[in-house]
């Protein structure tokens, strides 16, 4: 890998078969590194995330993970067929916690075994999970903070704890890159500075970290770089150079924009 980055875009675009998409990315992620992906809702943030993993055809330019580099099909319909493409879709060095995530509530199922799902791609379909996978599964709840619930359901844990608990499936498959989509929506504040600390122990731990949201607050305290993107790259660079007022206006162009140290106040957004 280039530069021994685990993430690399150039040039790409990833674009959805019937249209639409987000385009322009020039993007570089090294061990231990975190961005932030800040734009409005509909900007492309969730499509550039599900890019990366594979699920949104790559239709311009090129994306490395990993050793596995992919560029874009000729035709959109066979962006999904290259080779390449399907071999980092199906490494296990990415760790993925969606927007959201429905687990009814009432289902019997516990927080280990919930966390332990991230372990099925290095499980295979014939194997039980071994003293390995135990120990992985033990080690993600320890960095969430939440090994003394693993054996409570599910479904009695707080909003917050869910959210943590889903973390730790996301890190139970010891990714190297991991992939959060508006991981702070709802969170109260103790559950917040818990998920903070969480991220600054995996870059300790050289994990690379993408990372969509609203939260200034977070970028500041976690990221190392921001992306401005609202169907195309905007702006990229250090988190004090790229999150001044006139950027996040050009970002979020038509609505009336409040910046100051730890806040963004977009009307028809959530603000934190």
């Amino acid at each position: 890998m280039t530069d021994s980055l685990v993430l690399r875009l150039d040039g790409a675009a990833f674009t959805y078969r019937g249209g639409g998409g987000v385009s322009g990315l020039d993007l570089g992620i090294r061990p231990g590194e975190a961005v932030a992906l800040i734009g409005p809702n509909g900007a492309g943030k969730s499509t550039l995330l599900k890019g990366v993993l594979g699920l949104v055809p790559l239709t311009a330019g090129s994306i490395e993970i990993g050793e596995a580099r992919a560029t874009a099909a000729r035709q959109p319909t066979d962006a999904a067929a290259d080779p390449a493409r399907e071999a980092y879709a199906r490494d296990r060095m990415i760790g993925f916690l969606p927007q959201s995530i429905h687990v009814d509530p009432d289902f019997p199922i516990s927080l280990e075994q919930v966390v332990m799902q991230g372990r099925y791609r290095r499980l295979g379909l014939f194997r039980w999970p071994g003293r390995d996978d135990r120990a992985a599964v033990r080690r993600a709840l320890e960095t969430v903070g939440l090994v003394d619930l693993a054996k409570r359901r599910f479904g009695e844990l707080s909003g917050g704890q869910r959210q943590r608990g889903l973390l730790a499936r996301a890190l139970a498959g010891e990714p190297r890159l991991l992939l959060l989509d508006e991981p702070f929506n709802g969170l109260d504040q103790a559950n917040r500075d818990a998920l903070i600390d969480t991220l600054h122990t995996l870059k300790g731990q050289g994990v690379a970290v993408l990372v969509s949201t609203h939260d200034l607050e977070l970028a500041r305290l976690v990221c190392d770089s921001v992306v401005l993107v609202n169907g195309t790259q905007l702006a990229t660079g250090p988190v004090d150079e790229v999150l001044t007022l006139g950027n996040v206006q050009e970002c979020f162009e038509g609505v009336e924009v409040e910046i100051d140290e730890h806040t963004l106040v977009v009307p028809g957004h959530e603000g934190h």
